[in-house]
């Protein structure tokens, strides 16, 4: 197998839409703790693992597709929560991610009544859970780029709310989802607002010049956050030691969008 670090860190599972697409940001901050990425994409035909104890977690990330559609691998990784959920390992659901973890708990799939999306930078509201959990630090500001939502599932614990999708971040467990995208980086938002252009004229979407802009109002916040979060969360509550390197060095605008992950089918 191999590794872009030393360290005897079990890898965090990683699971993708798209031959191209990356873990962006996240994926540099967990390699930066020391921990290798096993990225897979199911959609292509990569296995996902029946057990999690090969694994410290595992995040499903976002993708153009809905978790209402009737694609295999699309009922397949919804399934397959189930696996993190009964072992309790950390689990987060990023934007798809997230309405797989809800459709997971039953919880139905739907876009606004109004035809409005979330593509740009929105307003969030933290609750005061979310505010106890990571000591004030949630974002107000966050990326989106999606046209359908979900409400929070029974038993789970919301963690922010917005204006036109209320349920925007809840917890089950050590199950997270976010609506937003916090793996976003410079690079990859000039690259979603070129390559689905198309998407910019939905009602209630920004237009690209905002999105960009905003990158440098609100990204600061949006980074601070994802460390502290991410490294509680694979460590399980835990605060695990920085490494040498600064970790902040990944918020350089013009950085390489590459997170040099390692494909392991």
């Amino acid at each position: 197998m191999s590794s872009s670090t030393t360290s005897g860190l079990k890898p965090v599972l990683i699971i993708l839409h798209q031959p191209t697409s990356t873990p962006g940001r996240i994926g540099r901050l967990l390699r930066g703790l020391g921990y290798r990425l096993d990225i897979r994409r199911p959609v292509l035909g990569d296995p996902l693992p029946d057990t999690m104890k090969h694994h410290a977690g595992a995040i499903i990330f976002g993708g153009p597709m809905s978790a209402n559609d009737p694609d295999p691998f699309i009922r397949t990784e919804i399934d397959w929560i189930k696996v993190p959920l009964r072992e309790n390992a950390p689990f987060l659901g990023v934007c798809l991610g997230a309405q797989m973890l809800a459709s997971h708990f039953g919880q139905r799939i739907y876009p606004h009544p109004e035809g409005r999306v979330e593509i740009g930078y929105y307003p969030i509201t933290p609750t005061p859970a979310a505010e106890a959990m990571f000591g004030g630090a949630f974002p107000r500001r966050v990326y989106q780029w999606h046209n359908e939502g979900f409400d929070k599932p029974a038993g789970a614990t919301l963690l922010a709310t917005g204006l036109d999708f209320e349920c925007q971040a809840f917890c089950h467990g050590p199950a997270f989802a976010v609506q937003f995208h916090p793996e976003v980086t410079y690079a990859m938002m000039c690259k979603w607002t070129v390559m689905a252009a198309h998407r910019l004229t939905d009602l209630g979407a920004r237009p690209a010049r905002v999105h960009l802009e905003g990158w440098f109002q609100y990204d600061a916040a949006v980074a601070r956050w994802s460390e502290a979060f991410l490294r509680s969360w694979v460590s399980g509550g835990r605060v695990p030691a920085l490494p040498d390197q600064a970790m902040h060095a990944e918020h350089a605008f013009a950085a390489d969008p590459s997170d040099g992950s390692v494909l392991i089918p």
